[in-house]
């Protein structure tokens, strides 16, 4: 029996794969998916970026580079060693899914989230999609990203309860710093960016994002 279900499991992850697809490509299921069914494809679909909208559309976009890569975790290890040190929060990289309150299944480069607002859930829990919004999100642009969909994502964010957000653009020079109920704020190649609100104490240091970066 147990043989027969993993020979199924296998089947139905082959049946999913994406190879040969060309990308990106949106996925209109017939019935919408559940958590597990998102972790399968994902699983199966390495190392694509997999994301579920509000409607239940399936979202599947090429991983960034080895230089996009380098960036977000850069960033993300700047953000991990100050919440280790703040201890008000955990911090959580691009791997990390987040069902939001609207139904839509998203992964950002790199967020925060206050202790209070995820010691509610028990382990088994905190190993699948958490049901609330991080409060302080990171996206990183890669080469491929298109711009607008970006900002449209930063708007989603905080639609669902972030309290700030940034989008970091290498190509153009640029940090948007997004706040609920306001107009985004542009710096300009600064060295760092400060946190503020749920992250205050946190800098962000961006002078290398801008200097090994060329459009």
């Amino acid at each position: 029996m147990l043989q027969s279900a993993m020979q199924m499991t296998q089947e139905r992850e082959a049946e999913w794969s994406l190879t040969g697809v060309p990308l990106p490509i949106i996925l209109r299921p017939l019935s919408p998916w559940t958590d597990d069914d998102l972790i399968t494809f994902s699983r199966s679909n390495k190392p694509y970026q997999i994301e579920k909208t509000k409607d239940g559309e399936i979202t599947i976009m090429t991983p960034v580079g080895t230089e996009g890569g380098r960036r977000e975790l850069r960033i993300g290890m700047q953000l991990m060693e100050w919440a280790d040190k703040d201890g008000r929060g955990e911090a959580n990289g691009a791997n990390a899914g987040w069902n939001l309150p609207d139904g839509s299944t998203l992964s950002p480069d790199a967020c925060w989230t206050s202790n209070e607002r995820v010691q509610g859930f028990d382990s088994d829990q905190r190993e699948r999609f958490l049901p609330i919004c991080p409060d302080f999100i990171v996206e990183v642009r890669s080469r491929r990203d298109s711009l607008k969909l970006l900002q449209a994502k930063m708007e989603i964010w905080l639609a669902n309860g972030a309290s700030l957000a940034w989008l970091l653009d290498p190509y153009k020079g640029t940090v948007m710093i997004y706040r609920p109920n306001q107009e985004p704020e542009t710096l300009q190649r600064p060295d760092s960016v400060q946190g503020e609100g749920p992250v205050a104490g946190f800098r962000l240091t961006t002078a290398k994002l801008w200097a090994e970066t060329q459009d």
